[in-house]
């Protein structure tokens, strides 16, 4: 049975509090004499006046006119459409990367800046005492090391040059500027810091696809959280929460290859696939609880994501996924990495299209940051040769060359993470000499970090790792502590004593190729171009979906994807003291799945499984998105393309749109069926009647569901997790427990959660709607027991708690939209707000109105494939969103569209801050210009780069 718990209306943790305050004294101080200066610049004094010029309007980009560039062999052109969107045209590759980066520079320097700080574990160096966690943990990772391994020994010499080409430009920009000449934030940050920013460097470009990595590594999150539930939850409640994936429900992405015995590796229409990473292949991973750990079960649950909190007296946003705690801290590059969040792409063969040539969609669903984690560009040789091979556009990072996502002219591809297993936790018996290891005692190999602190005294610490390169997490992290002193294993294993370490095995720790990989992409003509293009991308592992002018179609997947023993299925936490549980090998890249011109004729890929684990050797994952978003995308193209019909560019946009919730569809019958007393919550249930399940901004329906279906979670599943995974200050009185879990006394603790809102569980995802549809064929289920709570009846069964649930939401809207229920929209609830990713975060409210944005009304909800996202444990603000969308034209790429969540300028008072993200809002698309006449006619102002 479900641990008892009964929660404390309204009450909040305060412990720590007061520490906290006295702690961030000095920051306010500097924060009030940043806030002086932005009131100066927005209030129109005379001392305004001379800010706003010199600070404001002198660092917008030069968009007309001519830039002389020392290191140009020729002359560039920068032809910038009505929303400031830079198309590049160049003659040779290292011209055309080097005006990248001039350009980007140009629009997006401090958040180039920041990242690569973040990357390097130096942000300290700006932002003062806050960070040093945030640096000692990104330091014990490494990532900038492995960045410069990679740059020293895994790169070719043509990504080379063209790495040292972008950051000549970067530095061209650079030159003879100070902070204030760069943007608002660097003159704000001088007033407490004095910073001056350093030149650029290729392994700054390189790292940056390391913390993209981080962000969608796969399932660590789950290993963490079932290690965590061991406290209060049993091995099958445990398994409740973690269902198998439903193969026959929700189709996977591959459906038509077939499997080879002979050749382990999948044919399709004759494709043949490149080889590339290859290592030992060994034997699949079961599922289920394995080896010497137990405890945690085996499932599929969403992956890829990032949190956005702060330490004390920081000033900086989170701008990269965490752990939690430390983790929690670490910037987010590109997403909340919880489940539920993912991506949509997909593709439509000619075949069933109206232009007769293949439509391909492609939205990522990552962390709203301001500016937009992409950057849109076009990248064009004036007449494409051996010198000069680029013609390309599509969205970028800034920071990085080349285009990550978009196409060429021969080809389109689109990314959504694939969710594969890539990260492993150990367990580490730690002694003072090192850690055990087949029955012996092995040293640790360490390095000394220094982190040099703005304001302060620099901080040295000591990196452990285990001989196989595995840094000690548990050296940085209290959560991991906790870990390893809870994960189960068997009686075999050594004395746990205070707990084990934590160490990871990680694929993007080792030095790899995903360089290569863009440029490679960029200039693929055809198929198998593609396909070796795509192995060189080996971390973040990502499903890959193609199209091209002969109109093909096809999938892959590429990535290091680790092999395993049959003692580990990479689940839980694994025994780091038996070599057993060391990865075998790497599957070869012609043994991954991939399909190419299937017959059905469309291919979809939203971070479902990506092939039907009885036909496929390997073990991939034990943790796939559970596939609401990618069947109702296949139902909605099937439906397109009955009886003869076809799908146009504005379809696909229109697909991209859907706001039905498959979870409504499944509990509004059975919620119609409640009998309640209380007529004003017979009222609310009313909305629900006639309800077609779409999550309109203005649907009153739509906020009442989501408020049951929040409350619904919260009686179930959230109030009986560990404390570890619940929201921070939410405090219930709990069974008491000790080292052997709940002791059955009846005693009661109070416990407060701790987990920053938009990471809590549960979280609402389509994890949670396959926990739910299981449950709901066990009625007397002891999921569906609570207490009673001040004046709300307890529930003994399923019907009473979803009647407890209709309650407690109607008077959870009453508080927050009023009680007439004739007020009530969605939108008022789910509501985006754009921080900007520093300043904009922990500063005073002025200067928060100064730099940040919004709030916008959504439509949408969690796990649609309009996914803007929100965390059910947290409340309904929006977390997630479709970070861009793109849908483009294989007939004519003229007639491709694209938007972007904010705008191409990083500057707070460019006119092209956020001046896409209404028509975002409102699923608006942007043409996409791609010939040269189409580009002339966009073109609002040319910028000449000469040598």
């Amino acid at each position: 049975m479900p641990p008892n718990t009964t929660a404390t209306t309204g009450d909040t943790a305060t412990t720590g509090a007061a520490p906290a305050k006295s702690g961030r004294k000095k920051g306010r101080k500097a924060r009030l004499i940043v806030l002086v200066l932005v009131l100066a610049v927005i209030g129109g004094i005379a001392f305004g006046a001379y800010w706003s010029i010199s600070t404001v309007r002198a660092s917008f980009p030069q968009t007309k006119g001519s830039i002389t560039l020392q290191g140009l062999s020729g002359p560039v052109d920068v032809k910038r459409d009505g929303n400031g969107i830079p198309q590049i045209y160049a003659s040779s590759d290292e011209d055309l990367f080097m005006a990248q980066g001039f350009v980007q520079a140009q629009d997006r320097f401090y958040e180039m800046d920041v990242r690569r700080h973040m990357t390097a574990g130096r942000l300290s160096e700006m932002f003062g005492k806050s960070q040093v966690k945030n640096d000692e943990f990104l330091r014990t990772l490494g990532w900038d090391r492995i960045a410069g391994q990679e740059y020293d020994t895994k790169l070719s010499a043509a990504t080379k040059k063209y790495l040292q080409a972008y950051a000549k430009g970067v530095n061209a920009y650079l030159q003879g500027k100070d902070g204030k000449d760069i943007s608002l934030e660097y003159a704000a940050l001088g007033f407490t810091n004095d910073y001056k920013p350093e030149k650029w460097t290729p392994v700054d470009s390189i790292s940056w696809l390391k913390a993209m990595a981080w962000d969608l590594r796969g399932n660590m999150q789950d290993e963490i959280d079932r290690a965590l539930m061991t406290s209060r939850l049993g091995p099958q409640q445990i398994q409740d929460l973690y269902p198998e994936y439903p193969y026959s429900r929700n189709k996977p992405i591959v459906q038509e290859g077939q499997y080879d015995e002979l050749t382990h590796s999948f044919q399709q229409s004759g494709a043949s696939g490149a080889s590339q990473n290859t290592g030992t292949t060994g034997t699949t991973g079961t599922s289920g609880t394995t080896g010497g750990a137990t405890g945690g079960s085996t499932g599929s649950t969403g992956t890829t994501g990032s949190s956005t909190s702060t330490t004390s007296g920081s000033s900086l946003t989170s701008q990269l996924a965490g752990l939690y705690n430390v983790l929690d801290d670490v910037p987010t590059a590109v997403g909340v990495n919880g489940q539920g969040i993912g991506s949509n792409s997909w593709v439509v063969s000619g075949k069933y299209t109206i232009t007769k040539k293949p439509l391909l969609a492609n939205d990522p669903h990552l962390s709203a940051s301001l500016p937009s984690v992409w950057y849109q560009m076009g990248l064009h040789c004036r007449s494409v040769s051996t010198t000069c091979q680029y013609d390309v556009t599509g969205y970028t990072f800034a920071g990085m060359p080349g285009v990550i996502i978009g196409h060429n002219a021969n080809i389109a591809w689109g990314m959504t993470n694939s969710g594969v297993d890539v990260t492993d936790l150990y367990l580490e018996k730690v002694s003072a000499n090192g850690y055990l290891y087949d029955g012996k005692i092995r040293p640790f190999k360490t390095r000394e970090e220094t982190i040099k602190v703005a304001g302060g005294a620099s901080k040295k610490i000591v990196v452990r790792q285990t001989k196989d390169g595995m840094p000690l997490l548990s050296d940085r992290d209290d959560e991991l502590v906790q870990v390893g002193k809870r994960a189960t294993v068997n009686t075999a294993a050594p004395d746990r004593g205070d707990g084990y370490g934590i160490a990871l095995r990680w694929t993007a720790l080792d030095p790899g190729t995903s360089m290569d990989a863009v440029f490679a992409l960029d200039k693929a003509a055809d198929w198998s171009d593609f396909r070796q293009a795509a192995a060189l991308f080996d971390v973040p592992s990502q499903n890959l979906v193609y199209a091209d002018t002969d109109n093909h179609i096809g999938y892959t997947l590429p990535g290091r994807i680790p092999t395993r023993s049959s003692a580990d299925d990479g689940s839980i936490p694994a025994p780091g003291w038996d070599s057993k549980y060391r990865w075998t090998g790497f599957i070869k890249q012609n043994e991954l799945p991939y399909e190419y011109n299937p017959k059905r004729g469309y291919i979809v890929t939203a971070n479902q499984a990506v092939v039907d684990k009885d036909k496929y050797p390997y073990t991939l994952t034990t943790d796939w998105g559970y596939g609401a978003r990618s069947q109702r995308i296949t139902d909605l193209i099937e439906s397109k393309i009955k009886d003869g019909g076809k799908i146009s560019t504005d379809d696909m946009r229109q697909m991209q749109l859907d706001n039905s919730s498959e979870i409504a569809k499944l509990l509004v019958p059975k919620l119609l069926k409640i009998n309640l007393d209380d007529k004003n919550v017979r009222d609310a249930q009313k909305l629900l009647e006639g309800w077609d399940y779409t999550q309109e901004s203005d649907s009153a329906a739509a906020a009442y569901f989501n408020a049951v279906w929040r409350n619904i979670l919260k009686l179930a599943f959230g109030n009986k997790l560990p404390k570890e995974l619940r929201v921070k200050g939410q405090c219930l009185w709990v069974d008491k427990i000790d080292s052997t879990g709940p002791v059955d006394d009846d005693t009661k603790v109070r416990e407060c959660g701790e987990r920053d809102a938009d990471q809590a569980q549960p979280d609402g995802g389509d994890r949670w709607f396959e926990v739910v549809r299981t449950l709901m064929e066990k009625p007397d289920s002891d999921w569906w027991k609570t207490p009673k709570s001040g004046t709300r009846p307890p529930a003994n069964n399923l019907d009473q708690l979803f009647r407890r649930a209709m309650i407690d939401a109607r008077w959870e809207l009453t508080a927050k939209l009023g009680k007439d229920i004739d007020t009530w929209s969605w939108g008022r609830l789910h509501r985006l707000f754009l921080k900007n990713q520093t300043l904009g975060t922990d500063g005073p409210k002025a200067l928060q109105y100064v730099l940040n944005r919004g709030p916008w009304k959504l439509s949408g909800g969690e796990a649609t494939v309009n996914a803007t996202g929100w965390n059910a444990a947290g409340g309904y603000n929006v977390v997630w969103v479709p970070s861009m969308r793109m849908v483009v034209n294989l007939a004519d790429f003229d007639k491709s569209r694209w938007i972007n969540l904010t705008g191409a300028s990083g500057h707070a008072f460019s006119a092209h801050y956020t001046d896409q993200t209404s028509l975002w809002a409102k699923g608006e698309l942007l043409p996409w210009s791609f010939s040269a006449k189409a580009v002339d006619d966009s073109t609002s102002d040319t910028l000449v780069l000469k040598p």
